[in-house]
């Protein structure tokens, strides 16, 4: 592959966080992992050469769309699917488009390797939207193992973070695949990790702005008991049976979904 991408001047852009999967079992053992059917909208996001989309067109869906912002990749794509009216390839930065515009009545899930440098930004997008249940049904995305480790822990544990708290309030989340360094090129200094995400109406009628605001409060001086970072809300704490001592990491995904109802 990386024979390949010199050819072809496609080599990864660093300043777009492109680390290609060069692995094809790997590719192939993703691909088993997510599914779709004939009323599916599948989002790959960042499909660059296209490993994964070559498996995804095998696939039943209603439409593909490939969100790919580099535009030697969006032109290669355009391309190698000229002649597949189902496959939609479209030339944006996949934190600015519109995906509800796609999906007023039918269900999606997305999926891609996620570039390293907005991964983060591109989950909170998904998951603080103020419609929920959201547009999509599943997600099955790749990050760097140490973000994925934030996204999945528990309290507690010093990972445990308002990345946490976010995602576990609006979804179940599990690890599902593992992905060296060695599968990508470049080869990265880290690890990834497949996450996926499967939305949940437990807390539907959260106010997620009150939630980003607690937690930006509570994490922001993690160390500091929430008696001082929280104290504009210590009514509530009391009201909650919350002790005030503890820490940011202390407190459930839980309490903090109660705490944002309460103010």
């Amino acid at each position: 592959m990386k024979q390949q991408l010199s050819i072809n001047k496609n080599s990864p852009k660093k300043s777009l966080g492109q680390n290609f999967i060069k692995d094809h079992n790997f590719i192939l053992k993703l691909s088993s992992l997510i599914s779709s059917d004939k009323q599916t909208n599948i989002f790959e996001i960042g499909p660059g050469m296209g490993a994964l989309t070559r498996h995804l067109v095998k696939k039943e869906f209603k439409k593909l769309f490939l969100i790919e912002k580099d535009i030697r990749f969006f032109d290669t794509l355009t391309n190698d699917f000229k002649d597949n009216n189902k496959i939609i390839i479209i030339n944006c930065d996949a934190l600015s488009y519109d995906y509800e515009n796609e999906n007023k009545k039918n269900k999606s899930i997305i999926v891609g390797n996620l570039p390293f440098n907005i991964s983060t930004q591109l989950l909170i997008n998904w998951i603080t939207r103020e419609q929920w249940p959201p547009f999509y049904s599943k997600m099955t995305l790749m990050f760097q193992k140490e973000v994925a480790d934030r996204i999945i822990s528990l309290p507690n544990q010093k990972s445990f973070s308002r990345i946490s708290v976010i995602t576990q309030a609006r979804c179940n989340v599990s690890k599902i695949l593992n992905a060296p360094s060695d599968i990508f090129f470049p080869k990265p200094k880290v690890d990834g990790t497949v996450l996926e995400f499967t939305p949940i109406l437990k807390n539907k009628n959260l106010n997620i702005l009150n939630l980003q605001k607690l937690l930006k409060k509570s994490f922001e001086h993690r160390r500091k008991k929430i008696k001082t970072t929280l104290r504009d809300y210590s009514s509530q704490l009391k009201m909650l049976n919350i002790d005030d001592n503890l820490r940011a990491e202390d407190l459930s995904v839980e309490d903090y979904c109660k705490l944002a109802s309460a103010i």
